[in-house]
């Protein structure tokens, strides 16, 4: 029996991502995969959702032409047609992902693994013998106690597949999925509400953040009940009805449940070899190493961001470690956030509260920086900020924005972040006039004691 370097369970983000690296490190490597080859980045979840949220901005910009001079008519929405265009894209990337697994001589199988020992992987009846072995999971869609999936009542994964627009929507959940599927249908034309059981919406981000998208979002229509949480739900043949504990009732032609994403972990042998876990979690240490010796876990099914960037990262990490490198311990608060409703809501490092806490509250100083004085930020016609936090003389630790593309600014936010920039350093730099960039600059500027297009 061959035993390869590397058993990697899980073909998602963080799974191909360490099968690629660790074939790169000349390592042998099987991937195992019981779904499509990418996982649900690729297939249910980043890909797909911003490609509907792409067609909803030419849906905005086609309805809003006028403002612009241009005489356009939005003429409806072609759902069919749209999806055509999301598996389109999914397409071409599946097969250049499937090409490039290939090409490095990976071992690729296709179904449904099980860890039966520390080194084993059980697929298809036969055993996969690896040195290492790495559990890529991944997660699934959550629903609450007694909310059934089904009929009217939907996931991210059955909203992905509808074939038209309804009419009225309830989204369960005020976080990144529920915001980013509410932007997508009030931009098609459908009248959403949000439900969301913490004080705001997005509340993961920063408060300023939460304030400014509620306003956006009010400006666009779309209505959020905050602080009450869910009771029940029933349906029938032409709607479905939300009551909250406080006795509300809502009615609409669909409710999305929108409350997070659990670890895939189940009945997978983990616990039963060994693997420490905590409510479904996998719990690693700062080198994702498991409690059993040789086993990793990486992506979703450890605790921590679920994003695939995340997996990616945490991917190549293990493979380095694997691979006798010495790779750099991954700072989770250094990790860019993005939430690509409109406006996209993009953050990295900590927010003001969480700075406050970490540094003394006397020790951090803010600055927003509105993006009415940003030219691009004008001609797009978006409204935001920019909101730095940062150590009183000392380095910039939190970057938060709100507006159309801002997460396009997130880069180089993490590199600021990363670097433990301070604000006089970033202020030397020159940003290209007229990009939303520069508003990146002119908040650096102004926080280091010499505004520009900003009062001081």
């Amino acid at each position: 029996m061959t035993v390869h370097d590397v058993v990697i369970l899980g073909g998602g983000s963080g799974g191909y991502a360490c099968a690629l690296r660790a074939s790169q490190l000349g390592l042998s490597v099987a991937l195992i995969e019981k779904g499509k080859l990418g996982g649900t980045c690729l297939h249910n979840g980043c890909i797909p959702t911003k490609a509907l949220l792409h067609a909803a901005e030419v849906a905005d910009s086609t309805r809003e032409s006028a403002a612009f001079g241009v005489r356009a008519t939005l003429e409806g929405i072609d759902m069919p047609q749209v999806n055509a265009y999301k598996d389109g894209v999914i397409s071409r990337l599946y097969k250049g992902l499937q090409g490039l697994v290939k090409s490095r001589g990976i071992t690729y199988i296709e179904g449904e693994g099980r860890l039966v020992s520390p080194t084993t992987v059980e697929v298809n009846g036969e055993r996969v013998e690896g040195r290492h072995v790495v559990l890529a999971t991944g997660s699934y869609a959550r629903s609450l106690p007694g909310l059934d999936i089904g009929g009217r009542i939907l996931t991210s994964d059955q909203a992905l597949a509808l074939d038209y627009v309804p009419r009225s929507v309830i989204v369960l959940g005020g976080g990144v999925i529920g915001v980013e599927f509410a932007s997508v249908w009030t931009s098609f034309g459908a009248e959403v509400t949000i439900v969301e059981a913490l004080p705001r919406l997005v509340p993961a981000e920063d408060e300023a953040s939460s304030k400014a998208l509620e306003r956006a979002f009010r400006k666009r229509k779309i209505t959020f009940s905050t602080g009450i949480r869910f009771a029940s739900a029933t349906q029938d043949a032409d709607s479905v009805t939300v009551t909250l504990e406080d006795g509300t009732t809502l009615t609409a032609d669909l409710l999305l449940v929108a409350v997070g994403r659990g670890p895939s972990t189940a009945d997978l042998g983990y616990e039963a070899n060994g693997v420490t876990m905590e409510r479904g979690w996998v719990i690693v240490d700062d080198h994702l190493r498991t409690s059993v010796p040789g086993v990793f876990a990486v992506g979703d099914i450890t605790p921590g961001l679920q994003l695939a960037h995340r997996g990616f990262q945490q991917g190549i990490f293990v493979a380095e470690v694997i691979g006798g490198l010495n790779p750099a311990v991954i700072d989770e608060t250094a990790i860019p956030r993005v939430t690509y409703c409109e406006p996209e809501v993009a953050s990295v490092g900590y927010n003001e509260a969480a700075a406050r806490e970490k540094f003394g509250t006397d020790n951090v100083a803010v600055y927003e920086y509105n993006l009415g004085g940003n030219g691009k930020s004008q001609i797009l016609g978006t409204a935001g900020f920019i909101k730095l936090v940062r150590q009183v003389d000392g380095p910039v630790v939190g970057v938060h924005m709100v507006g159309s593309r801002v997460g396009e600014l997130i880069g180089e936010a993490q590199l600021i972040y990363a670097w433990e920039a301070y604000p006089e350093e970033v202020a030397t730099l020159i940003h290209a006039h007229p990009t939303q960039n520069e508003a990146l600059g002119e908040a650096h500027l102004a926080l280091a004691g010499k505004p520009l297009h900003a009062h001081s």
